[in-house]
């Protein structure tokens, strides 16, 4: 009888242990998606931000690269170009809502996305998208 009390008292602990665990595991996943809405404060320094999810392998990807290579650089201390490999890092794609690849985001200042592109960009596409958030 005392060893039946043992083995459902564990069991009760195990279940509420795994209700805790799945349960924190939840909020987490919350917090981590925000597809739509805005990038955490502390991404965006306070500079629009242009942010590309792809995955080095893709063709239009690879096409990409030097555009955003060459745009970090010509954009310097007036927005932020920022390029997410998802081979390395798969959880961003939940995370920013991403159906295709690759996928360009832009972010105001305040870190509210203005406009969302899927496919390949071309530079003057995204010069022009920077110009119409004021950045010159």
């Amino acid at each position: 009888m005392k060893r039946i009390h043992y083995v459902l008292i564990v069991g009760i602990l195990a279940m509420l242990g795994c209700v805790f665990f799945l349960g924190s595991c939840a909020e987490q996943s919350k917090e981590e998606s925000n597809p739509g809405g805005t990038i955490a404060e502390s991404e965006t320094a306070k500079l629009p931000m242009l942010v590309d999810l792809g995955k080095g392998t893709c063709i239009p990807c690879k096409k990409m690269k030097p555009i955003l290579d060459e745009l970090t650089v010509e954009y310097k201390g007036r927005a932020i170009v920022k390029v997410i490999d998802l081979r390395y890092e798969p959880q961003e794609a939940r995370k920013y809502g991403i159906r295709l690849i690759p996928t360009q985001i832009f972010y105001d200042a305040e870190g509210n996305e203005i406009y969302r592109h899927e496919g390949f960009m071309d530079k003057q596409s995204i010069k022009s998208k920077f110009a119409e958030m004021g950045v010159n």
